[in-house]
């Protein structure tokens, strides 16, 4: 299937095509690599805890504050992990505020009519937040070591630096407004990401345009004091 551009736009294309024909829809990033059971694992989850709406999986290893970890040494800590863990318990960790979005799983009959928010958009950073959130009032939100994966943290093809910033900054108060994500939450985010922006703005990691993050953060800071929730404005930056 073809969908618009963004992020949110493509999961909603997906949920639109596949209504309510199936008990659990799985959203995996394009650079998670599932266990090779975790479909099996995911099934047995739902069936055995009526009471949850969604849930995430326990990821094994995760690049994405680092350069990232290539698909040969994903399968190698996959393959390690399913020796030391012939099976994992199918229980419930804790419950959570949002899930991660790289791999998470939802009852269709939870999320029935509820979409993503098309105002994030292309890489619309904490829209796991935001959807999980949305669905706590139908059930559960948690996490579970009963399935599990490797989080590559591919590099390429990520929102730019200033956009990031941006989002880093407005995408929380936009969902505190909303009333999705808790405000002292939505704080410890936008401060930790404006001090490691501009703390190691002077030797940044390779990887990361720290100079792009800080000087979208303080567009969006520029944009907050305005009293502009415009999360859709990474469109034009």
């Amino acid at each position: 299937m073809t969908g618009p551009k963004g992020l949110c736009a493509q999961r909603n294309t997906a949920l639109d095509q596949l209504g309510r024909d199936y008990d659990v829809i799985v959203f995996y990033d394009d650079d998670f690599i599932p266990a090779p059971d975790s479909m099996a694992r995911i099934r047995e989850f739902f069936a055995s805890h009526p009471d949850v709406a969604g849930a995430t999986g326990h990821v094994i290893a995760d690049g994405i504050n680092s350069p990232g970890i290539d698909f040969a040494k994903a399968q190698q800590l996959l393959q390690s992990h399913g020796d030391a863990h012939e099976r994992a318990p199918n229980c419930i960790v804790t419950d959570l505020a949002g899930l991660y979005g790289c791999n998470m799983a939802y009852r269709t009959a939870a999320i029935g009519t509820q979409r993503f928010d098309e105002r994030l958009k292309l890489y619309a950073w904490q829209e796991d937040i935001d959807f999980a959130a949305s669905l706590r009032p139908r059930g559960r939100i948690v996490k579970t070591f009963a399935f599990c994966g490797v989080h590559q943290g591919v590099k390429h093809g990520r929102t730019p630096g200033v956009r990031l910033g941006y989002s880093q900054v407005i995408n929380p108060c936009y969902l505190v407004h909303k009333g999705t994500m808790p405000l002292g939450f939505a704080l410890r985010l936008v401060l930790g990401n404006l001090m490691a922006n501009h703390v190691k703005i002077l030797r940044p990691e390779p990887w990361v345009d720290r100079r792009g993050r800080a000087w979208g953060n303080w567009i969006g800071l520029f944009d907050l004091v305005r009293g502009r929730l415009t999360p859709e404005r990474i469109e034009t930056l």
